[in-house]
């Protein structure tokens, strides 16, 4: 996996989007993927199960041709969106769906067809992330990325902290709490460090707010407390030296997380993957709880039906089909180990197995509850784009030593001249 599930760059996710989408209009399309009375669905490795794909047609009477698009899937949807030619009936859209808020027009308003008869079964949040502000819907739910503490049972009982689940999301309830401990514990136990950078901090705490970077007539908000506090606990995380100052994504990170140099860190549900395969051999240490500063979420994707669908309705009877709460549950969850965001599903006792690499521990119980109380907040077409002026700042700080007061004024500047180069200010 990837973070968010998948990585784009921010101009492929903002500019170049709305500056392709532009040059397509609406009408029909001059090619199509598949032969007439089939409809042709794409989507990206490991978003959706390929046994639940085979039983669709059959379940739903469509004669469904899925496509499994690798490399850039952004960018290749985009050019077909912009060549009016080879687009897909119905399509994956990432957790940067608001990207495409611009151009709703482009898409089918879900709505229209029936999506309101099913809205009670989906996380309400999870489902407003995928509707427009003035109100239409482009992407329908698929999974999700509650956010949790996962940390090292042993280390912490070693740092005489605390160890089990409920004690530690007790006594660490919020990020000053958690920082202070990580204090304790590099006093404890010098060769480990409590987080593995100060990037995770701002990142996850940020997640947690209920607002962002913009608002939703997308002016710039992101001067205000929603951001400035997560950048105060990221600072703090720094000056106490309890980061192992670890990149993501990379074999010191995993390296980090095998050999008991990092106790402990804030990721989504879909990290506890990322986490078994980096460090197998410490099964059993391993324990989830709720999160400093509460619920949060990071990443999950959404099906979208493009204008030019040959027949919205049958499309919308297959997008339905895979992700009804049965069909999360046995093909997303349990097969995939893709967190689902309908109800029903999250709450199923089939969903409610005791895991080995955490001690035998049900940790879906955390990520429900996480799921469950994750602030509705508007993310918006620019986010991906303003968002690197703040991460890579307080990157900076961590890597360079750059003074934190100097980054934060450099940060609000690289936003301002983001925000005159896309006509926002």
């Amino acid at each position: 996996m990837a973070p968010n599930r998948r990585t784009f760059l921010a101009a492929a996710s903002g500019l170049l989007g709305t500056a392709l989408l532009g040059t397509s209009g609406c009408g029909t399309r001059g090619s199509y993927l598949t032969p007439e009375g089939t409809l042709s669905l794409w989507y990206w490795n490991r978003s959706i199960s390929d046994t639940l794909l085979a039983k669709t047609p059959k379940a739903t009477g469509v004669k469904l041709v899925p496509q499994k698009i690798g490399g850039d899937f952004k960018s290749k949807f985009l050019t077909s969106l912009a060549g009016k030619a080879y687009i897909p009936d119905i399509v994956g859209l990432n957790e940067d769906v608001a990207t495409y808020f611009p151009d709703a027009d482009q898409f089918v308003d879900l709505y229209d067809i029936g999506a309101k008869d099913v809205q009670s079964e989906f996380l309400d949040w999870k489902w407003q992330r995928g509707v427009t502000p003035d109100g239409r819907m482009v992407g329908f739910p698929m999974d999700t990325g509650p956010t949790a503490l996962f940390y090292r049972h042993d280390l912490f009982d070693r740092a005489g902290l605390p160890s089990e689940p409920a004690e530690v999301a007790a006594q660490m309830s919020t990020w000053e709490k958690y920082l202070e401990a990580g204090s304790t514990l590099v006093k404890k136990l010098p060769k480990t460090y409590m987080m593995p950078n100060v990037d995770m901090v701002y990142g996850q705490a940020l997640a947690q707010q209920g607002k962002r970077y913009m608002d939703e007539k997308n002016h710039f908000i992101g001067n205000g407390p929603q951001v400035r506090q997560p950048w105060d606990l990221a600072v703090d995380a720094y000056r106490r030296k309890i980061t192992s100052n670890t990149n993501d994504w990379t074999s010191d990170w995993n390296a980090a997380m095998s050999t008991g140099r990092v106790a402990s860190f804030v990721g989504a549900v879909w990290m506890g993957q990322v986490l078994t395969d980096a460090a197998s051999g410490t099964s059993g240490k391993w324990r989830v709880c709720r999160a400093p500063g509460g619920a949060g979420n990071s990443g999950g994707s959404f099906l979208g039906i493009p204008k030019s669908c040959r027949d919205p309705e049958a499309a919308f009877k297959v997008i339905k089909y895979l992700q009804s709460p049965e069909n999360q549950l046995i093909y997303g969850l349990n097969e995939m180990q893709l967190y689902p965001s309908a109800i029903a599903s999250l709450e199923d006792r089939r969903a409610q197995v005791k895991d080995k690499f955490y001690g035998g521990q049900v940790i879906n119980e955390v990520f429900a509850t996480s799921a469950k109380n994750v602030k509705p907040v508007y993310l918006s077409p620019y986010d991906n784009v303003i968002g690197p002026a703040f991460s890579d700042q307080i990157t900076n700080i961590w890597s360079a030593g750059k003074d934190p007061e100097r980054a934060w004024k450099d940060a609000l500047a690289e936003a301002d001249r983001q925000l005159s180069h896309l006509g926002l200010i």
